[in-house]
C-alpha cells in the first residue's frame, strides 16, 4: 500500500499558507513548493523553529524499516509537534537529519551535498568504541551525538528502571545456578577469559549461537529465568556501555546479574548497588564462584529488593529512540559541531 505524502500534514499547522500550500502541492513541482513555502530562518545561534519539527532519518538504523511517514511520535509515544520521515525529498525542510553510523558508507559522498544553515545533523550509534570503526572520516560533520553514553546530546540507553508503586517482588523458580547466552564468542575478549577461568569452579549453562544452542526470541527470558545468576558480560568495556545483557537477559528475566563491564560505580548510576554482583567485587574468580554456590535464600532475595520500587523499561524500537530527538530538541545546543568525533567517542 503506497505511503501517504507527508507534505499536506506537515504544512497543515503553518499560519496563513494552509490553502495555498495544498493548492501548490497539486499544481507545481517539489522545487516550486520549496521556493514558495520554505519559511525564513535566522542564524543557527538563534533558530526560529516553526512546528512541526521535521526529523529526516537518512537511513533507518535497523534492517527492517517500519512505516514512519506519519505522526508516529504522537501516535505511539504521545509526542506532539514532531514529524519523522525517510523521504529524502524533504531534506531542505528538515530541521534535523539523522545518520546511524552502521548505515553510513565510507566517504562524504554518501552524505547530502547541500546543508541548510539551520539544519542539525545527528550521529547515532549504540555500539561501543571497540566495535565502531572509521570515525576519523566524520570529523567536523555532526552537530549532535546520540548514543548510550549519558554525556551524549541525545541519550538513548538500552534500558532503565522506572518507578512502579504497584510493583511486587517476583522471583521465578530456579533449576540451575548460572547461565549465559552468547552469540559472538571471541577468545581475545575479556569476557571469554573470565568465563574460561570461572568455569573451572562452577558449571555454566551456555545458550546461543556460539554454543550451537540458539534461542528463539520468546524463549530467551523463560530460559534465563530458570537460573539463579546470569553472566551479563559485555563484549567490551567502556563508560556507560551497559546493554540488554543486564536489562533484558537478567533483570527483566528475574535473575541476578553477574556483570563484567565498566566499574561498579558506573553501574550504580543506572541500577541500585544491591541489584547486581560485579566480577571486580572479588579478589579472584574462585572467590566469586564460592560466593555464588554458597549463597543462602535470604541473601539471594535481597538482590530483588529493587523490584518493590521499580520495573524494567527496555528500549528496542528505533522509532521510540528517534522520537527522543523531538522531546529533547528545545534544550539541545545550537551552532556547535564535533571537531573530532573519534576523540570524543573514544574518551
Amino acid at each position: 500500500m503506497p505511503q501517504a505524502s507527508l507534505l499536506p500534514r506537515l504544512l497543515w499547522g503553518r499560519p496563513t499558507v494552509k490553502a495555498v500550500a495544498i493548492a501548490g502541492m497539486l499544481a507545481t513541482t517539489l522545487w516550486s513548493l520549496r521556493c514558495f513555502l520554505s519559511p525564513p530562518r535566522v542564524s543557527r545561534e538563534t533558530p526560529q523553529h516553526i512546528e512541526p519539527l521535521l526529523v529526516l532519518v537518512w537511513k533507518w538504523p535497523a534492517k527492517q524499516v517500519p512505516n514512519v511517514s506519519r505522526d508516529v511520535c504522537h501516535e505511539l509515544y504521545g509526542i506532539t509537534g514532531c514529524w519523522v520521515t525517510m523521504e529524502r525529498q524533504f531534506l531542505h525542510w528538515a530541521d534535523v537529519v539523522v545518520f546511524p553510523h552502521t548505515r553510513l558508507q565510507p566517504g562524504r559522498d554518501s552524505l547530502p551535498k547541500d546543508r541548510p544553515p539551520w539544519q542539525s545533523w545527528v550521529w547515532v550509534s549504540l555500539e561501543s568504541p571497540s566495535n565502531t570503526k572509521a570515525l576519523a572520516g566524520w570529523n567536523q560533520t555532526f552537530n549532535w551525538v546520540m548514543t548510550y553514553r549519558r554525556d551524549s546530546d541525545i541519550f538513548i540507553p538500552y534500558g532503565k528502571l522506572v518507578p512502579n508503586r504497584s510493583a511486587t517482588v517476583n522471583i521465578p523458580a530456579k533449576t540451575n545456578l548460572v547461565s549465559w547466552v552468547i552469540s559472538n564468542y571471541h577468545r581475545t575478549q575479556k569476557r571469554a577469559e573470565v568465563y574460561k577461568n570461572l568455569s573451572r569452579y562452577l558449571h555454566v549453562n551456555i545458550y546461543g549461537k556460539a554454543n550451537k544452542k540458539p534461542l528463539c526470541k520468546d524463549c530467551l527470558l523463560p530460559m534465563t529465568s530458570k537460573s539463579k545468576f546470569y553472566l551479563a558480560f559485555e563484549n567490551s568495556i567502556h563508560q556507560d556501555y551497559i546493554t540488554e545483557k543486564l536489562w533484558r537477559n537478567a533483570l527483566m528475566a528475574g535473575t541476578v546479574p553477574v556483570v563484567l563491564g565498566p566499574p561498579r560505580a558506573n553501574y550504580e548510576q543506572f541500577v541500585p548497588a544491591d541489584s547486581f554482583i560485579h566480577v571486580d567485587d572479588f579478589g579472584s574468580l574462585a572467590e566469586l564462584a564460592t560466593f555464588l554456590k554458597t549463597m543462602n535464600s535470604s541473601r539471594y532475595r535481597q538482590f530483588f529488593a529493587w523490584q518493590r520500587r521499580y520495573s524494567v523499561k527496555l528500549y528496542t524500537d528505533w522509532r521510540e529512540r528517534i522520537c527522543t530527538i523531538c522531546s529533547t530538541y528545545p534544550s539541545l545546543p545550537r551552532g556547535r559541531i564535533y571537531p573530532n568525533l573519534e576523540s570524543w567517542f573514544n574518551t
